[in-house]
């Protein structure tokens, strides 16, 4: 089975992290700012269904009849304050509704490639939740073809090589998520990858040991939300018992140092998403996030969207809150460019053209 970058999505084992030969980038002439296109950039940390835009919520229902509990856009829009993670997920899964069909999903990816590239995005590791959409009634080969047949074309498309990565729902049970694996491999389903995702708190990673197993058994990566809710404890579960290559969010590494020395060392992904920390809360403000001392500490860590349409804005719209907000440099910028792109699970020659791309960028 081959991915769209001519990844194998399964194998005999999924690589562990290690050092690659890919270049380092070098120094940079000073170019202007306005000379600059956006930074060529992997986005590792962006769920499918977190990219549905108001209007095209609006658009699916129509197509598919469904009567949406909002009067119009606005009202809808005005919905997009949240609390915490779980009052973002039931909003998240309510909009969930109007994709009923492939041509739904399929138009869902092919909306966020389209912003993608203008965003920078070179690379994307995309999310989808199958079994949020199992529940409701919707065949697995549904929503799986559906944005598996756009990833398909999606370089010579959008000039974004992509892989697919199903992700489970925590707060379900780990046979569930069994059942809805085996079926994926039965189905030679077009996925590179499993990871865990949705409420984290009181759902810690050893609930998911027999999962992440069975993945890499089957040559699956290994990918993990931990610490962003959840306590630093989660981060270290979900690297030793579950055995992830990447970590999601991470942030709250930070209050252990134990932790952030051995992330350093294991020069871990840690897949940051700024503007949606800020928008569930999990820091106060946007000058308050941990990012700046997490690159001071020597953090393996890279900026990403989660769930943009959300929570304010796409990955060049983080950057540029952080670049405005906290003051963060072009030299970090690139740097976490280059980190995005060195974590993500794209082959070596895939690794080699967008540092490259970078290199040549003018940032």
């Amino acid at each position: 089975m081959e991915t769209n970058d001519g990844v194998a999505a399964t194998g005999d084992a999924a690589p562990d992290n290690a050092e690659t030969s890919t270049p380092e980038i070098p120094a940079f002439a000073e170019v202007p700012e306005e000379v600059h296109g956006p930074l060529p950039v992997a986005e590792l940390h962006l769920h499918i269904e977190g990219t549905l835009e108001p209007e095209l919520i609006f658009a699916l229902a129509e197509r598919n009849g469904i009567q949406l509990p909002y009067a119009d856009l606005d009202e809808l829009r005005s919905r997009y304050e949240f609390t915490d993670l779980q009052s973002f997920l039931d909003l998240y899964y309510a909009n969930m509704a109007v994709l009923r069909t492939e041509q739904d999903f399929a138009d869902m990816t092919r909306a966020y490639l389209s912003r993608a590239a203008l965003a920078g995005v070179r690379h994307a590791e995309i999310m989808l939740d199958p079994q949020a959409h199992l529940s409701r009634g919707v065949a697995l080969e549904t929503c799986v073809n559906g944005v598996a047949s756009v990833l398909a074309v999606s370089e010579q498309e959008f000039g974004i090589s992509t892989l697919l990565i199903a992700a489970f729902l925590r707060d379900l049970s780990e046979d569930s998520a069994l059942e809805v694996l085996e079926q994926l491999l039965a189905m030679n389903a077009q996925i590179a990858g499993i990871g865990l995702d949705s409420a984290e708190v009181g759902h810690p990673p050893a609930k998911f040991q027999r999962l992440f197993s069975r993945a890499k058994d089957a040559g699956l990566h290994r990918i993990a939300h931990a610490g962003e809710e959840g306590p630093p404890s989660y981060i270290i579960d979900a690297l030793d018992l579950l055995a992830v290559e990447r970590i999601d969010h991470g942030i709250r590494c930070m209050e252990d140092p134990e932790l952030v020395e051995r992330l350093v060392h294991a020069l871990t992904p840690l897949t940051v998403c700024p503007l949606s920390n800020v928008r569930l809360r999990a820091v106060d403000t946007l000058a308050e996030h941990p990012l700046p001392a997490m690159l001071a500490a020597g953090l393996n860590v890279s900026v990403n969207s989660d769930d943009p349409a959300y929570f304010g804005g796409y990955v060049d719209d983080n950057f540029a809150q952080l670049k405005s907000v906290i003051g963060l440099s072009e030299f970090d910028c690139v740097r976490m460019a280059a980190n995005s792109i060195r974590s993500s699970f794209a082959s070596e020659e895939r690794k080699t053209e967008m540092l490259a791309e970078l290199a040549s960028s003018g940032h």
